[in-house]
């Protein structure tokens, strides 16, 4: 039998919705001959695969890490050697808060020739899900992307210098930090921005809480989001089909006196 030469493809797999894979991902996808994807991976993209191709989860559920990075970089050098063409599927874009190119560093090392397939980046496609453009002519000029939490699990030093600009801020992995984040933001005068946060975007059970930097960690604990979330704060949110209704409710509440 002859063996598939090795070879790694990185494969962003956009969000949630399994038909939001760019064609070139779904082509290398279906060549794979191992496939080794991440928990934020619509499982509805394995069944493009081709017969008798191994697919091995190596992803997080529920907060637990089923796999450190290390042994999954380990795995994907053994997986080219043993079986040729391996694929990393991964949520998003895996150049963006993805450890993309750690993976496509790590196989180079070995001699292994990488593509890199890009994906419909969370941070981009979740607000536009939503009806929030990231700019719009008269209410954002630019969006920031960063991400809430360092790779030490701290607050990340970067939103505390994005909370002085009137871009759009869309920050990934910050539900831990979200009272935080917003007391950070309202320090720096925007206690009244509009905030949108988005859990599991482009899935089915996609639920999505709005409010102002100075309410939202209240409305997303009373609606009971977690992780995956997206947080879009800045005044394009206004434009979300459902916050005019939000904004009315809001203001018919009256603090006691």
């Amino acid at each position: 039998m002859t063996k598939n030469a090795p070879l790694l493809t990185l494969i962003g797999a956009g969000p949630g919705d399994p038909e939001l894979i760019t064609l070139k991902g779904l082509k290398a996808l279906q060549s794979a001959d191992v496939v080794m994807y991440d928990a934020l991976v619509n499982p509805e993209l394995l069944a493009f695969t081709k017969p008798g191709a191994l697919r091995v989860f190596v992803g997080k559920q529920m907060g637990r890490c089923e796999f450190a990075q290390a042994d999954i970089q380990k795995l994907m050098v053994e997986y080219a050697f043993s079986h040729g063409h391996v694929v990393r599927l991964k949520g998003g874009d895996p150049f963006v808060f993805g450890r993309g190119y750690e993976e496509v560093e790590h196989a180079a090392a070995f001699g292994i020739p990488v593509r890199v397939v890009p994906g419909v980046s969370s941070a981009l496609a979740v607000p536009a899900l939503q009806g929030i453009p990231l700019t719009s002519r008269g209410l954002s000029e630019g969006f920031w992307v960063l991400t809430g939490t360092t790779r030490h699990h701290d607050l990340s030093h970067d939103i505390a210098i994005a909370a002085q600009s009137s871009a759009t801020l869309v920050i990934l992995m910050g539900m831990k930090h979200l009272a935080q984040i917003m007391d950070q933001l309202a320090a720096a005068g925007r206690a009244h921005v509009p905030v949108a946060v988005v859990q599991s975007g482009g899935w089915p059970d996609e639920k999505v809480a709005l409010g102002y930097v100075h309410n939202i960690a209240a409305e997303v604990a009373r609606q009971g989001l977690a992780n995956p979330a997206v947080i879009v704060v800045g005044e394009v949110v206004r434009l979300h089909p459902e916050f005019a209704e939000v904004e009315e409710r809001l203001a018919q509440i009256r603090p006691l006196s």
